[in-house]
């Protein structure tokens, strides 16, 4: 099988994270997780928290996100995510923590919880630990 390549853009609001050429990119899309490859249709779609998982070559690369939008061109594909994070560069021990800090305070249930920024925080913790075990 042929294995064409085509352009990729990664970027947060802040910086460029990844550009170059890829022949496949799995994403987490709103409706579900969805693979691109070379050629396919041109779309539009919400991104939830998730792993991105590009292949240049045999050994993909992951990077743990938390949302965005991923566009589809003829000339390439363009994610644009809130946040991200390669696997390789996730802090362990510092999600870890985050997640149970988020699951103590949903523990607690105090009046003055914020639930759906608290179980936000908890499914991005989540999210890195699982993509920085996935590596």
């Amino acid at each position: 099988m042929l294995n064409r390549s085509f352009h990729v853009e990664i970027r947060t609001p802040e910086q460029l994270i990844y550009e170059g050429d890829v022949t496949s990119i799995r994403a987490p899309g709103v409706e579900g997780n969805f693979e691109i490859l070379a050629g396919h249709l041109p779309f539009l779609t919400a991104l939830d928290i998730g792993e991105i998982r590009i292949r240049e070559s045999e050994t993909p690369q992951l990077m743990a996100i938390s949302g965005g939008v991923f566009e589809v061109l003829r000339t390439g594909v363009t994610a644009l995510v809130e946040t991200a994070e390669w696997a390789s560069e996730i802090d362990v021990e510092r999600a870890e923590n985050a997640r149970d800090s988020a699951q103590a305070e949903l523990a607690a249930n105090a009046s003055d919880l914020n639930r759906p920024q608290v179980e936000a925080a908890l499914a991005r913790a989540k999210n890195r630990i699982k993509v920085a075990h996935n590596l």
